[in-house]
């Protein structure tokens, strides 16, 4: 028989979860339903079933360190075929967030680097500046180049300008970040 530390809980990580998310993940009885209708199942080194388990026997390391939460589209089928209720797309979108936080090596870095770009432009325009994006995701790439033919063509025709845009009130937008921010560290 094994027996626990008094001080380790078995249910740690599951309650990190439930406060960051408000997501209960003691609901989920493996159904399957959401690796059954997840469009990336295929792609995934640990199914969505098998995250939300890992997660519910505490297993942190495993969960945060797999390229399942970076393959996750966040497309939210998981969430409505879930008769539980439970909204698996937030908790993925949790655990990428705790995976940064705590420096996790992700297996998948380009989609790591694409996050980091995509919710930098947003922070700082209010919106997405695509030319901005590609330009640093070719950059991180080390392939400075790749688009600049299909970038010319888009100028030319009006579809992408060099300045980019503001939102109006673009610090609404930097509030949020900084509130979510905030929240992050206050529930931990």
């Amino acid at each position: 028989m094994v027996y626990l530390a008094s001080e380790e809980k078995v249910h740690d990580f599951g309650e990190l979860i439930k406060k960051l998310s408000g997501e209960d993940i003691t609901h989920c009885y493996q159904c399957g339903k959401c690796t059954a209708g997840c469009p990336m199942a295929v792609d995934m080194d640990i199914m969505p079933n098998q995250v939300m388990r890992l997660v519910q026997i505490n297993s942190k390391q495993r969960v945060l360190s797999s390229s399942a939460i970076w393959v996750c589209l966040t497309c939210e089928t998981c969430s409505t075929r879930c008769p539980e209720e439970v909204d698996i797309a937030k908790i993925m979108d949790t655990l990428r967030k705790i995976s940064m936080k705590e420096g996790y090596e992700s297996p998948e870095r380009d989609i790591t680097e694409m996050n980091r770009i995509f919710l930098g432009s947003i922070e700082r325009h209010g919106r997405l500046s695509e030319l901005e994006m590609s330009v640093l995701l070719n950059l991180a790439a080390r392939k400075p180049f790749k688009d600049i033919g299909l970038g010319m063509k888009m100028f030319a025709k009006g579809k992408i300008s060099l300045m980019g845009s503001n939102v109006k009130d673009k610090e609404q937008i930097k509030s949020i970040f900084d509130n979510s921010r905030r929240f992050i560290k206050e529930k931990e």
